[in-house]
């Protein structure tokens, strides 16, 4: 087996955990969409966009024209870009005309729950109008999003929170993918000093990893985060999706879907831009006390996350 490991980048803490039963939540991929309206241009005549663009590893979605006929593409957006593993994401709404309907609203609050469910990777939404943010904020989940007045201050905003423990691994479609993300996620853990979570987390990313394999046949990305008590663990594949075909929950079947939702207190699959998928599961991961030693020590010097790219293939 051969293994490359890349440049290292990122920030973190002196880790260990036990694990708390959370009631499972699947978060499927659902386009989010307004209530039905005449096919073509908006009443005003303008049809509202999305335009991505990357600044400093941070996806800005910018908003152009109604918010009411793009929000539904915009939350599509987000889980797409949230799929690859940003820095963070920004809904740019400086260019939205006419205001904000309080459908478009609702259903843009409810994109906090990306941040619930997708720990570690910050969502802001930069709009001028002042009316609008609080409502996001006072929203049960806009409290997820960060506000800001304008984009700039959005990104720096996104770019001030902390960096993540981040640990990424591809592996090749093979019998042995499953045992060698077993034994990567361990080590990790190890040096994170989450040794009381690896169990549940191997049986996790074994079931994961063995579906990809096995059901896409492509190169699997892997990637394990933790961030303020949860461990996120993701596996993405690049096979073309069926066509007219949403990925689900039935993509895992039997012991695996089992397993993954006895263990996971979310789980959920979110589609890549080349046709793929990543699926993902959240364990719970809580900070223990730190022993009168980690105290000291970390009194000395501030601990760092590193974010390591490995490739592994499978011989």
């Amino acid at each position: 087996m051969e293994q490359q490991t890349s440049t290292p980048h990122a920030v973190s803490a002196d880790l260990g955990a036990h694990v708390i039963p959370f009631p499972t939540r699947y978060a499927p991929y659902v386009p989010a969409a307004l209530p039905a309206q005449p096919a073509g241009l908006s009443p005003t005549g303008t049809q509202g966009r999305v335009r991505k663009s990357v600044t400093r590893h941070v996806v800005v979605l910018e908003v152009a024209g109604p918010l009411d006929d793009a929000v539904g593409e915009l939350d599509r957006a987000i889980q797409l870009a949230l799929a690859h593993g940003p820095r963070g994401v920004i809904c740019d709404l400086s260019g939205v005309l006419n205001g904000v309907e309080p459908a478009a609203l609702e259903i843009l609050a409810t994109t906090g729950h990306h941040v619930r469910d997708w720990p570690g990777i910050p969502v802001a939404v930069a709009c001028p109008d002042q009316r609008v943010r609080e409502a996001l904020r006072t929203h049960p989940l806009g409290g997820h999003l960060i506000m800001a007045e304008s984009l700039f201050s959005a990104i720096d905003a996104v770019l001030a929170t902390p960096y993540l423990m981040v640990q990424c691994l591809r592996l090749a479609a093979h019998p042995t993918a499953p045992r060698a993300a077993r034994d990567f996620v361990t080590r990790t853990l190890l040096d994170w000093r989450l040794s009381r979570v690896i169990p549940f987390a191997s049986l996790v990313v074994g079931e994961l990893v063995a579906n990809s394999s096995i059901h896409a046949g492509t190169d699997i990305d892997l990637s394990v985060v933790w961030d303020r008590g949860a461990l996120r663990l993701t596996v993405a594949d690049h096979g073309p999706a069926l066509s007219g075909q949403q990925h689900s929950n039935s993509e895992l079947h039997g012991r695996g879907l089992t397993v993954v939702a006895g263990l996971s207190r979310a789980f959920g699959v979110l589609p890549t831009h080349d046709g793929g998928k990543v699926v993902w599961a959240v364990l719970a991961a809580p900070r223990p006390p730190p022993l009168v030693n980690d105290e000291m020590s970390s009194a000395k010097s501030e601990p760092m996350v590193v974010k390591n790219d490995s490739v592994v293939q499978a011989i």
